[in-house]
């Protein structure tokens, strides 16, 4: 799916898009997630801070199933068929408590790494804010969850079901440029 851009994009930027529909058959190896996330871990961070932290399964495994369950239901009624779900989470502050400014905005960038990273390998990403976090497996201290990222193979949509949640998504679109400027007056 390719986005209107004046821009010449890289074409991992403009053909990302989040689908919320994955082929229930193709299960990713170990490997192919390891990769994605050592993408992530590759982020620039603050002071090298590195503060995302990640709780990863592939479909079958226990935190798969942990984090599936965390849902709320209307995500969880399509993220099931995804290969991998992926919760992002930041460590907000270091270990001797003083708080990490910029962990968010870090955590975002390793997110943002994870999703190129997948797109380059065939795969496609949904990160959702839908979960209950007191649902979530215990984080450690200082550990903020943030999204549950979706991993997978886009199903075709000719075999989408009519019931599907995908089948409501409004088409891909963002704001223009202009709108999202700042002014300094």
């Amino acid at each position: 799916m390719e986005t209107e851009s004046r821009a010449a994009l890289h074409p991992i930027l403009a053909q990302r898009w989040s689908p919320r529909a994955f082929d229930p058959t193709v299960q990713i190896d170990a490997e192919q997630l390891d990769t994605i996330l050592e993408a992530a871990r590759w982020a620039p961070s603050a002071s090298n801070t590195q503060p995302w932290r990640f709780l990863a399964g592939r479909r079958g495994e226990r935190a798969y199933e942990a984090l599936a369950a965390a849902l709320k239901p209307t995500n969880r009624l399509w993220a099931r068929d995804a290969s991998a779900l992926v919760l992002v989470a930041a460590e907000t502050a270091g270990p001797d408590g003083v708080p990490r400014r910029w962990a968010l905005y870090d955590t975002g960038q390793a997110a943002a790494h994870l999703s190129a990273q997948a797109h380059s390998m065939g795969l496609a990403v949904r990160q959702m804010g839908g979960f209950i976090p007191a649902a979530l497996p215990p984080l450690p201290d200082r550990v903020v969850p943030l999204a549950v990222a979706a991993l997978g193979v886009p199903l075709e949509p000719a075999r989408i079901p009519d019931d599907h949640p995908a089948t409501r998504l409004a088409p891909r679109a963002r704001r223009p440029l202009a709108e999202l400027l700042l002014d300094c007056e």
